[in-house]
């Protein structure tokens, strides 16, 4: 049987969080004050377990430990700013933070807009205001370092590449994931706007349990909308602007967010040649054809003995051992079971060390119970590359 979600609290907007207002604050003031938003918003919510779940969904910075990192007209060579993707928190890009700050950069990371709250903050928010906070990031950041990197997963990729194209300070990209190019039915998705006030689920494409802490489960249709509306402007930039800054990417073929392809196509056209990709795939020869091969990286993603079919959207960031999405972390990714089979859902979660792990492919669909990918067990070889790219930049 098909069960109908019901819209709870959590699916409305919390009025604390659908635009920026960070303001010329300094960034510890800008942290300090989200947080205290955070604590709100949660706590209304009767979140248990408060301060971990406001320490993960939090902005924070960190400050270089390696040597070398003077820069000679800042106080810092190098920065970083991260932003996490559409739906996430900054708790994605923690493990990324500490290896920039083990190699010497200052490490900014945002909130987004309508994150880190609750799903019904992203029912009225629109892309300019998370193109907002990436712009205070960038204008914090140069204010302490010589030299501005910009490191986005997935929609935060997509935003990194929209600032770079109108800031010359920024010097080089990292993008995980990159959210380059989605369905066009997501242009469509907010035509729900002229019925939705007789049916209020019909603002989402998905109602879910939201069982994960630091990562929205429920998905309205305003923010595929906003998604869209983003990658469109940003393409239309990049046909009059061509990058010609070192990039690193970081992708999987199987993604079933975003088109990989999109990654592959924005990557033949970066004209820096310090610029790397790494690709994750089940199909090495597929994809080696008409790439320069020292621009090109490929890693097998198939891991029988560890039950891992292929890569994934969510897979790229976070090690193995992260206590929250690892191999043996708290939380498993089962929502694409929810409502419609109810069966397999509570299989998966009940039983995470049984099912099969990798993006949720048709394919992978059928092999057995799915947990969608949620950690890089290459991450250690990922850390190895992007050191390397480091090593070659100007």
């Amino acid at each position: 049987m098909i069960l109908t979600p019901l819209l709870e609290a959590r699916h409305q907007p919390s009025g604390l969080n659908t635009r920026f207002n960070g303001g010329q604050l300094a960034f510890a003031d800008y942290v300090a004050r989200t947080r205290d938003m955070l604590g709100k918003a949660r706590s209304r919510l009767g979140a248990a377990d408060l301060e971990k779940i406001v320490d993960g969904n939090a902005p924070f910075e960190l400050r270089p430990i390696a040597g070398g990192s003077a820069g000679q007209h800042k106080t810092y060579r190098r920065g970083v700013l991260l932003t996490h993707g559409l739906t996430d928190s900054p708790y994605f890009m923690r493990h990324l933070a500490v290896f920039f700050q083990e190699n010497g950069f200052r490490v900014m990371a945002i909130l987004l807009p309508g994150h880190g709250t609750q799903p019904g903050d992203l029912l009225d928010v629109a892309w300019q205001e998370w193109a907002k906070a990436v712009a205070y990031g960038t204008d914090r950041l140069a204010e302490e370092v010589d030299e501005v990197y910009l490191a986005g997963l997935s929609a935060g990729g997509a935003l990194s590449i929209y600032q770079s194209q109108r800031d010359d300070r920024v010097q080089g990209l990292f993008l995980f994931s990159p959210a380059l190019k989605i369905s066009p039915r997501a242009e469509r998705a907010n035509l729900h706007k002229f019925y939705s006030w007789m049916i209020p689920s019909a603002k989402w494409v998905n109602i879910m349990p939201d069982r994960d802490i630091y990562k929205y489960e429920s998905f309205p249709k305003n923010a595929a909308a906003q998604m869209y509306a983003l990658t469109q402007e940003s393409s239309k930039q990049l046909l009059l602007h061509k990058l010609n800054i070192p990039v690193f990417a970081a992708a999987s073929a199987d993604d079933t967010t975003v088109e990989s392809s999109a990654t592959l196509d924005f990557m033949m056209r970066v004209l820096h040649p310090s610029s790397k990709l790494v690709l994750y795939t089940t199909d090495e020869g597929k994809h080696a054809k008409g790439f320069p091969p020292e621009k090109l990286e490929l890693v097998n993603s198939v891991l029988p003995r560890q039950k891992i079919l292929s890569s994934a959207h969510t897979a790229i960031v976070l090690p193995p051992d992260d206590m929250h999405y690892g191999a043996k972390g708290e939380y498993s990714n089962c929502v694409h079971y929810y409502p419609g089979d109810m069966e397999k859902y509570a299989a998966c979660v009940k039983h995470p060390e049984q099912a099969l792990q990798g993006e949720i492919t048709e394919q992978n669909l059928k092999a057995g119970i799915l947990r969608r990918l949620m950690y890089n067990p290459n991450f250690a070889a990922l850390k190895v590359s992007m050191r390397r790219f480091i090593d070659n930049l100007p």
